[in-house]
């Protein structure tokens, strides 16, 4: 057994008396020796050959892995974990001295927020059992045998309750899964507008077909899957984020005043590791469920609830981690204070003319998850510090979020794009530097949106409190911001501020000192990732086809119309007059998500809520998955073309990002990504394997991944995914066009040791 558990050692005894009297005795006991001696190694040889452990290395059978007939484990939750915080300390106010005060403390007096999580446990063989009974494994007469097939729906029944089956758990098969099959190609049903381009081209549905057929013998012959995988030995281990985990370059900050080391600092060479998994990993549980509640086990943080859990952000409940809504301005829950927010300013008019806001400082993002009753989407962010992981909180229980700082550079939006912005003691010191942060948001915000202010400025009177608001009214002024009402919430407590961008120049062009300056005009459009902001104001557009000149048009409407500053004059991303360009754009997602996507894929779409478009254009996918429970992350690559202000205006959101770097998200946080025509273009600029290990990481176990792109790009990420063992499907649709869809598996390397895939 030496591939797998150690070896078996056995041993006989020897008599230790021994005949002296008689020879023949003594060549009758060495004969008996001798023949013990060699059964015993012809039974160790029999032992050796028949054993069913296969070492690591060798490679099993490429037979499609049948998740059915995987033995799950149901294993108890560990107490909740210390957690230890390896972040920089920086300046921080009062609150957030006494909140680390709060964190020591609690950490000195142990674990007592989870005791109530220990229950009474089962025997093993119970908890197996009664698995089995409830998930249809077993017949009505107790019988233990399995369901020979299952359907993709079948295998994801209650999938909240089933522990994901493990090929590995951290690097360490369970027993009955050493042998790890590779993927096959399977095929699908591709979108009607695919097929009826070749019909057009002049190919029939016979030629179609043995094209397809072609492609999958293609792919299965001739695929490169010779790679080599280790784990990533960080400090930061199963929530790696390369470009916020990067211990070199945190070293080298000296200067931490303005939060420089929450920034994005990229390795300089590409992260080719694989992240580890958490120990006890399971699937997640659905929304909208997961508001509520999410499995302790797949991101065991306990310390935000010993220090925010009288406020009601987080508390540890059994092996769930419970959220109740709260938060440090709205401890009684987020919808009353939504509400307080829409009755102090009704012309706010949630889910109507208010569709898309940005939460600064968001915490676990329960402002952003109790919009979606009022039809709002929330672009939540934070940084990754001593509050760990509420972005990853966030993200588990399905809500929007990114990890982000207001520091020394631009946040990654266009400029005027966001209907409202809210600070709920966000921590961040707006009057500071001559407003340079605060005059990021008014980049931000469009002309004639509001920023919601709740913090202790706002209703107190201690002296910190009361120089804090003078300097906040002095630069409020300065940026001609209209302090439209302050209002008392009587039940939480607490007050907020609320402010009117100005929708004309006029109070600019009278000021009698003009500070802040305005912005040049080449400044006045940038919104380039990691451009240095200048403290400047930007000039409110004042023609009316000019982008920010206007309101949108309400929700939903606004989702299907084309902006009113796009016209047939320009020229549209795909050759057309931009209004149309934009209009054949959403038929055409339309089409392929109905027709394709929804249908053809084998994708339980129950199952799915975070979603990521990474080559977003008008946000026609996003827009055709309206009516579906999910959300979508759009982004648009640095080097495109800059489509992102029309996927705002039409009522969604994205960001922008350089797919040649690390995504600013926890792993194992989407449910499935979409890229088309991504890959095929980043190989002008970077190599398409740390791209791959970046959707891995990003991407949840059993997550799934739809790429279109050229057929030598998806050949080659065929290789990639193969080595990974995910499962492929693949066809082609035209001679140099495909389609991928992809389903992540849960294997991951042996730890300390790279791991070769060659086949």
């Amino acid at each position: 057994m030496a591939g797998f558990g150690g070896r078996i050692h056995r041993s006989g005894k020897r008599s230790a008396s021994a005949s002296s009297t008689s020879s023949s005795t003594s060549s009758y006991f060495s004969m008996v020796t001798i023949i013990v001696f060699l059964a015993f190694c012809l039974l160790g040889m029999w032992m050796f050959t028949s054993s069913s452990i296969v070492p690591l290395h060798v490679l099993p059978n490429r037979e499609v892995l049948d998740q059915s007939r995987i033995t799950t484990f149901s294993l108890s939750p560990p107490p909740p974990s210390e957690g230890h915080s390896n972040s920089v300390a920086f300046d921080e106010n009062a609150d957030d001295i006494a909140d680390r005060q709060k964190i020591d403390e609690s950490e000195e007096k142990g674990k007592d927020i989870g005791s109530n999580r220990a229950e009474e446990p089962k025997e093993e063989q119970e908890v197996e059992e009664e698995k089995e009974m409830k998930h249809g494994v077993m017949d009505k007469n107790g019988d233990d045998e399995k369901t020979e097939t299952m359907t993709e729906k079948e295998r994801q029944v209650d999938r909240e309750n089933i522990q994901v089956p493990f090929h590995t758990v951290n690097g360490l098969h369970p027993p009955g899964m050493e042998n790890i099959p590779l993927p096959t190609v399977s095929d699908f049903r591709f979108p009607d507008d695919n097929i009826s381009e070749e019909q057009e081209d002049g190919t029939d549905q016979e030629g179609l077909k043995h094209e397809k057929n072609k492609a999958e013998e293609f792919e299965l012959d001739d695929v490169e899957t010779n790679y080599f995988w280790r784990l990533c030995d960080t400090k930061a281990g199963q929530d790696y984020i390369p470009c916020l985990d990067n211990e070199k370059a945190l070293k080298k900050i000296r200067n931490t005043g303005h939060f420089e080391h929450r920034e994005r600092h990229c390795p300089e060479q590409e992260t080719l590791c694989l992240v580890p998994l958490p120990i006890h990993y399971r699937q997640p549980v659905s929304w909208p469920k997961s508001r509520d509640k999410i499995w302790y086990n797949n991101v065991p943080k306990t310390k935000l609830a010993r220090v925010k859990g009288h406020q009601n952000w987080v508390k540890v409940k059994d092996d769930h981690l419970i959220f109740p809504g709260g938060g440090t301005q709205f401890i009684h829950g987020a919808l009353h204070y939504i509400d307080f927010i829409q009755k102090a300013v009704p012309r706010i008019s949630w889910g109507k003319r208010t569709r898309v806001i940005l939460d600064v400082g968001c915490g676990v993002a329960s402002l952003g998850g109790y919009l979606f009753e009022r039809d709002v989407i929330t672009m939540s962010f934070a940084p990754k510090d001593e509050h760990e992981a509420q972005v990853q909180f966030a993200l588990e229980r399905g809500i929007p979020a990114v990890s982000a700082v207001m520091g020394t550079q631009r946040l990654p939006f266009p400029s005027k794009v966001f209907d409202v912005i809210h600070c709920a003691r966000c921590r961040v010191p707006w009057h500071i530097d001559d407003g340079i942060l605060l005059l990021e948001l008014n980049r931000l915000l469009r002309p004639g949106g509001y920023f919601v202010w709740s913090a202790t400025p706002v209703y107190q009177k201690l002296k910190d409190d009361v120089d804090i608001w003078n300097a906040m009214a002095a630069l409020t002024k300065s940026m001609c911001w209209d302090l439209v009402t302050i209002q008392k919430d009587r039940l939480n407590s607490v007050g907020a501020a609320i402010y009117r961008k100005p929708v004309s120049n006029a109070c600019y062009e009278n000021r009698r000192v003009q500070e802040p300056p305005f912005c040049t005009e080449e400044d006045d459009n940038a919104a380039i990732f990691l451009y240095r902001k200048p403290a400047c104001i930007h000039r409110v557009p004042i023609h009316t086809n000019t982008r920010g000149s206007r309101w949108p048009v309400e929700w939903p409407h606004r989702l299907a119309v084309p902006p009113y500053w796009l016209n047939n004059s320009q020229t549209g991303i795909y050759g057309k007059p931009a209004n149309e360009d934009f209009l054949a754009d959403y038929e055409h997602w339309k089409q392929v998500v109905s027709e394709s996507y929804l249908n053809g894929m084998d994708i339980d779409w129950s199952n799915v809520r975070n979603v990521m478009d990474m080559r977003a254009v008008y946000g026609g996918f996003a827009a055709a998955l309206k009516d579906k429970n999910i959300w979508v992350m759009n982004v648009v690559n640095i080097d495109s073309p800059d489509t992102l202000t029309i996927i705002y205006e039409r009522g969604l959101f994205g960001i922008y990002h350089d797919w040649c770097e690390s995504f600013n998200t926890y792993p194992r946080t989407y449910d499935l990504l979409h890229a088309d025509h991504l890959l095929s273009e980043l190989k002008k600029r970077c190599e398409i394997l740390p791209v791959i290990v970046e959707i891995d990481r990003i991407l949840r176990p059993f997550g799934k991944m739809i790429l279109r792109d050229e057929r030598e790009t998806l050949k080659e990420v065929m290789g990639i995914l193969k080595s990974l063992y995910w499962e492929v499907r693949l066809t082609f649709t035209k001679g140099n066009e495909g389609i991928l869809c992809g389903e992540k598996s849960s294997w991951r390397p042996m730890p300390l040791s790279p791991y070769s895939s060659k086949s």
